[in-house]
């Protein structure tokens, strides 16, 4: 019996009902991650919706009167908890459905940022990476395939509570799910083999979960504020950093590459090039989760290869 089975077996056992017996159940996730995640729960079933477009941050979100609407309406609400979408934790208070902030969720593996100066460049001492403060929860939990598992078994228990004549597609999705996790992390691990020691830098703190399943490191955070960019000085220890690693690759996310990339870069041995940790645009498929993980693998390989 596979791990994800086991999790959901757990999670069905001990599971108060959520709603009367229904065949169409309506599911919203925050961020498209978790609604690749629910889509390989309800392969053949139905498609999940996810409230954030692509683009759009899950860290500074505002909803508007019709994402309310939605929220409020959706029979099981997935997000990550409150050190990530703050703009959600009022709403998912009012709804009388069930609201699942995967975070909470036992079995779940949580890592919490460091105020280790290896991590940080940058220019005063209380500028941080967007509101990633020492201490707090790194909520970027969804690129752990580990944790990916605990997340489908909790929704296919969920739903096959609130809709119990496909609990048994719900069941073998999740073994299935639980199997191409399996063959992924292998086939990542082969493919991130020879750029382990590698080092990188990126601009925002997200992919830690990812790089700690397979044996990556970043050398540092370009933390810049998005209200104020950094003064000369800044910028200059930021460029000295870069020039003592030589040949490295400056990380960004979509949809937009920070101003300051250009700058930090010119003249140097540096390739700029993008990882997308929300995978704004995967298709929300059965085999999406594993489209986002796998894409992440190869963009960072294939900038660091290329040097």
């Amino acid at each position: 019996m596979s791990r994800l089975f086991l999790l959901f077996v757990v999670f069905i056992t001990g599971f108060s009902a959520i709603a009367p017996a229904q065949a169409d159940v309506r599911v919203l996730t925050s961020i498209k991650p978790l609604q690749l995640i629910a889509a390989a729960v309800q392969e053949g079933v139905a498609v999940p919706e996810v409230l954030l477009p692509p683009g759009a941050s899950p860290h500074n979100y505002a909803l508007r009167p019709s994402d309310v609407r939605r929220v409020q309406d959706v029979d099981l609400l997935y997000w990550i908890g409150p050190d990530m979408e703050t703009f959600l934790p009022r709403v998912s208070a009012s709804r009388t459905k069930a609201s699942v902030p995967v975070q909470s969720l036992p079995g779940m593996h949580l890592r919490h940022f460091t105020a280790s100066s290896d991590h940080h460049d940058e220019g005063d001492e209380d500028e941080h990476d967007h509101d990633h403060r020492p201490g707090s929860i790194d909520a970027h939990l969804w690129l752990s395939s580990f944790n990916a598992r605990v997340i489908a078994a909790k929704m296919a228990a969920d739903l096959s509570q609130a809709d119990p004549g496909n609990a048994a597609r719900y069941a073998s999705n999740v073994k299935a799910f639980d199997a191409r996790l399996d063959a992924l992390d292998s086939k990542i691990k082969q493919r991130v083999a020879g750029i382990t020691d590698k080092k990188y830098f990126v601009f925002h703190e997200a992919f830690d979960y990812f790089e700690e399943a397979y044996g990556l490191k970043h050398a540092g955070v370009f933390a810049v504020s998005s209200e104020v960019q950094p003064g000369a000085q800044h910028v200059a220890a930021m460029r000295a950093r870069l020039a003592e690693y030589g040949k490295t690759c400056v990380f960004s996310e979509p949809p937009l590459r920070p101003r300051l990339a250009d700058t930090l870069s010119a003249g140097l041995p540096v390739k700029l090039a993008e990882l997308d940790g929300l995978g704004g645009y995967t298709p929300a498929t059965a085999q999406g989760y594993e489209q986002l993980l796998s894409k992440l693998a190869d963009d960072l390989a294939g900038c660091l290869e290329s040097l």
